[in-house]
């Protein structure tokens, strides 16, 4: 999907990839929405494991936005949105997955917004959530498949400083290890 998207992906593909018969693809999964229902599933998983623990670092809204920066994820979520234009029986489920991990996403910076003194009133951690993840994702969709990039520098630069001002300059896991 991430070399040349999920049009390209058929089963004598992925059986190819994997070093198996064709067959066998269609043994596991009766269908290609199958298939890709199966994997969209387990990624979903995946990131909300990942969201979990950024929540549980020393710097959660710092791991937040890497984890919303990361170009791999972003291309996925970008080809199962695609995939969702034109396979209406797989949109209900990416819909649903996404909704619980904003709806997770909306929890986890209600309760760091707690913990640092900052009024839900203020900047409601609904919308933070939002700006968080359409930003970072269109920054990364600019860059990665358009190469764009003006503006960019100087609006990272932006949240970086306010998150500087809620969690003090970042320190990568590495820099942890050694305080």
């Amino acid at each position: 999907m991430l070399e040349e998207g999920y049009a390209a992906v058929t089963s004598r593909h992925v059986a190819a990839a994997a070093g198996l018969k064709p067959q066998l693809v269609h043994y596991y999964f009766r269908t290609m929405d199958d298939l890709f229902l199966a994997l969209f599933r387990r990624l979903a998983e995946q990131g909300l494991e990942r969201q979990v623990r950024a929540f549980e670092s020393e710097q959660p809204l710092w791991a937040v936005w890497d984890l919303s920066r990361d170009p791999g994820g972003n291309a996925l979520t970008m080809e199962f949105t695609a995939l969702a234009n034109h396979r209406k029986e797989i949109r209900a489920e990416i819909a649903a997955s996404a909704e619980r991990y904003r709806s997770e996403l909306r929890t986890g910076i209600g309760a760091v917004f707690e913990r640092y003194g900052v009024s839900a009133e203020r900047l409601p951690p609904l919308v933070c959530s939002v700006l968080v993840t359409s930003l970072a994702r269109v920054l990364v969709i600019e860059r990665e498949t358009l190469g764009m990039s003006s503006g960019h520098a100087e609006t990272v630069a932006f949240v970086e400083k306010l998150l500087c001002r809620l969690e003090g300059e970042r320190r990568r896991p590495s820099d942890l290890a050694s305080a």
